[in-house]
């Protein structure tokens, strides 16, 4: 990316995780998009170049997650196999930078299911999925809108990444993140076999 393109996804991302955690900290409600800016030192018009309300800063760093996902993906050794090479991409996102806490994460969840982010979540759910599918396809080198296996999988890990992460939350004892991932995506891929072709990125 470009020095412009990198200023413009780190505003983006700062104003997201802002919003995450004002909305947190006081409740959705009592969180206004001016405050959200002021958080990030930039105007309101500055932000709605950015989003078109808060639920939508709220939502995006899980898509902006995916999107990091499927740059790693596709950055994976081409010897890799492919179910491997998407562990360890969503491995890198979740954990590369130590566990994540407990805590706040279980309150971004609490928050999300908060009737006014209803829509938003699921509208940002939908583009995560097609990012995924869109990273699988381009690594299996098929049309993800001919071939099912790109969405079917992207569907599946992410409802694997969710239950991994669930079951890290509340689970007792308490179980490590990392760990918890591989389980669930080792236990799901061994339920969808391998594509009958592969073409890795070159």
């Amino acid at each position: 990316m470009t020095l412009r393109e990198r200023k413009k996804l780190a505003a983006r991302e700062a104003l997201s995780w802002a919003a995450v955690r004002l909305a947190t900290e006081r409740g959705l409600e009592h969180v206004r998009v001016d405050e959200i800016a002021a958080e990030v030192g930039v105007s309101p018009r500055t932000f709605n170049n950015y989003f078109s309300s808060k639920e939508e800063a709220i939502c995006a760093s899980g898509v902006d997650r995916q999107t990091r996902i499927r740059e790693t993906l596709l950055a994976r050794p081409a010897s890799e196999p492919l179910w491997e090479a998407v562990t360890n991409a969503v491995l890198e996102q979740y954990s590369g930078h130590g566990e994540p806490d407990r805590d706040y994460v279980m309150r971004v969840r609490l928050m999300i299911g908060n009737s006014a982010l209803r829509g938003e979540f699921l509208k940002s759910h939908g583009k995560v999925e097609s990012m995924l599918a869109e990273g699988i396809a381009q690594r299996m080198g098929v049309d993800p809108e001919q071939d099912l296996y790109p969405k079917l999988m992207a569907a599946t890990v992410s409802g694997a990444v969710r239950v991994a992460l669930g079951h890290w939350l509340h689970a007792t004892p308490k179980v490590e993140l990392a760990p918890t991932l591989v389980e669930a995506l080792k236990q799901v891929a061994a339920g969808l076999p391998p594509p009958e072709k592969e073409f890795p990125v070159s």
